[in-house]
C-alpha cells in the first residue's frame, strides 16, 4: 500500500494523536458499539480501529484479540484514505487485497467494511468496521446503519478533543510561577481525576505580601470545572484584596443562584498573609483541610469558619489569624487526599506525616504528590498548597 507521509498524512497522524486515545485501556463507550454492531450485522468481527503512522490500533475489538497490527497489513489503513465507506464484498477477488495474508491465510478475512472516523477538523483518524470469513453483499441500508454507528463513535472522539482543549484551558489558568516573598516558600499543584476538574488554586502578591486561593467544587468533570473557573474569575475580580472574609461573602453572593442551582457547592481556603509579622488572616467556607506545621513536629488543623459556598446566601462571614512564626509550614490541600485513605479527617494525620520535616514549600508538594501517586485509583481531584515561612 503507497502512503503519502507528507503534508496532509502528517496532519491526520498529528490529530490521532491530538485525540488523546492511543495508549489508554479499553473503555466501554467503544466496546458497545463493537459489540452492537457486530450483532446488528451478525459478522465475525467488529472494530473502532485507528490508523496511526505505521500501526493500527484496534480501540475496541469484538471477535478479534490482536490490539495492534501493521498498518499494511490491513483493511483500515486504506480505508481512511478516502472519505468513502471502504465495502469489500470478497477479498481474495480484490487485487488490493487478494494476496495480503490476512486474507490468505488459514482464517482469512474476505468480506470488510470499514467507514472512516472524522475528527471535527476533517481529519480520518480510523474507521469503525465489521469483517467476516465468508464473502457477503452489503446494501445501502446496511452501509446507513454503519454510517450512523460511526456517528456516535465520532461524537465520543469529538467529546475527548474538547475535553483535553478543555484540561489546556484549565491547566493555563494555574498559576505558573510562585512570587518571591522574602523570607518565604509557596508551592502548589493541581491533579485532576479527569481530564478537568473541580479543584483549582491561585495566588497574587499584595504590598504587604500575598493572597491565596484552594477552592474544591464538590464534583468532578466539566461542570465542576466550569464553576472552578467561575469561582476564581469572582474572587480574582473582588476589590477586598486582603479582606478574605469580604471576598469569600462577595464570591457566595454573586454565585449563590448558579451553584444553587445546579445542585453544586464549593469549598475554599482564602487567606492573606502579612509578611513583615507572620500573621495569616484566612476564611474558610467549610474546607477544613489547613494544616500549621510546627518545627518541633506538632501540627494543628485550621477549622471552618462558615459553610461551603452555595449552600447558603450568607449575610457575613468570619476570618481568624494565626501567625507563621520562621520554620513554620502551611499546607492546605482537597479532600482528594482524604479519599486516598479512610475518607475521614483522620488522613489529615496521614498528609501531615507525609510533609512532616519539609524544609521547603516545594518538598512538602512533592511529598503529597508521592502520597496521591501510592494510590492505584484516584477518585477524585487532588489540590494542594504550601507556605513555609524561612527558619
Amino acid at each position: 500500500m503507497d502512503t503519502d507521509f507528507s503534508g496532509p498524512e502528517e496532519a491526520r497522524v498529528a490529530a490521532l494523536h491530538d485525540l488523546g486515545v492511543l495508549d489508554r485501556p479499553a473503555e466501554d463507550r467503544f466496546d458497545r458499539v463493537v459489540r452492537l454492531a457486530r450483532q446488528l450485522f451478525g459478522v465475525d468481527t467488529a472494530l473502532v480501529s485507528l490508523v496511526d503512522r505505521d500501526v493500527v490500533v484496534h480501540k475496541a475489538m469484538a471477535g478479534f484479540e490482536q490490539r495492534v497490527v501493521p498498518r499494511e497489513e490491513s483493511f483500515c489503513g486504506t480505508a481512511v484514505l478516502s472519505d468513502q465507506m471502504l465495502i469489500v464484498p470478497d477479498a481474495a477477488l480484490d487485487a488490493r487485497f487478494r494476496d495480503q495474508p490476512f486474507v490468505t491465510g488459514p482464517d482469512g478475512l474476505r468480506f470488510y467494511a470499514g467507514q472512516p472516523l472524522v475528527t471535527a477538523g476533517g481529519h480520518r483518524v480510523g474507521t469503525l468496521c465489521i469483517a467476516d470469513h465468508e464473502p457477503r453483499t452489503f446494501d445501502p441500508d446496511h452501509a446507513a446503519l454503519l454510517r450512523d454507528l460511526a456517528g456516535w463513535v465520532e461524537k465520543e472522539l469529538a467529546t475527548d478533543t474538547e475535553l483535553a482543549w478543555a484540561a489546556r484551558v484549565q491547566a493555563g489558568l494555574l498559576p505558573r510561577t510562585a512570587p518571591e516573598i522574602p523570607g518565604y516558600q509557596l508551592a502548589g499543584a493541581c491533579l485532576p481525576s479527569r481530564a478537568v476538574g473541580g479543584d483549582f488554586y491561585d495566588w497574587t502578591a499584595t504590598d504587604d505580601g500575598l493572597v491565596f486561593t484552594l477552592v474544591d467544587v464538590m464534583g468532578k468533570g466539566t461542570g465542576a470545572g466550569i464553576m472552578a473557573a467561575s469561582i476564581r474569575a469572582v474572587l480574582r475580580g473582588s476589590a477586598h484584596g486582603t479582606d478574605v472574609a469580604r471576598s469569600l461573602l462577595y464570591a457566595g453572593a454573586i454565585l449563590h443562584a448558579d451553584l444553587s442551582g445546579t445542585g453544586l457547592f464549593a469549598t475554599a481556603f482564602h487567606a492573606a498573609l502579612d509578611a513583615g509579622t507572620g500573621e495569616l488572616t484566612y476564611a474558610d467556607a467549610g474546607h477544613g483541610l489547613t494544616l500549621l506545621q510546627r518545627p518541633d513536629g506538632g501540627h494543628q488543623r485550621l477549622t471552618a469558619t462558615g459553610l461551603p459556598l452555595g449552600v447558603l446566601d450568607e449575610q457575613s462571614r468570619d476570618q481568624r489569624t494565626v501567625r507563621l512564626d520562621p520554620g513554620d509550614l502551611l499546607v492546605t490541600f482537597s479532600d482528594g487526599l482524604l479519599d486516598l485513605t479512610d475518607g475521614t479527617l483522620a488522613g489529615a494525620v496521614v498528609v501531615a506525616d507525609a510533609v512532616r520535616g519539609a524544609d521547603s514549600a516545594q518538598a512538602a508538594v512533592d511529598a503529597v504528590l508521592r502520597l496521591a501517586a501510592q494510590a492505584s485509583t484516584r477518585p477524585d481531584d487532588i489540590t494542594v498548597v504550601a507556605l513555609r515561612r524561612a527558619a
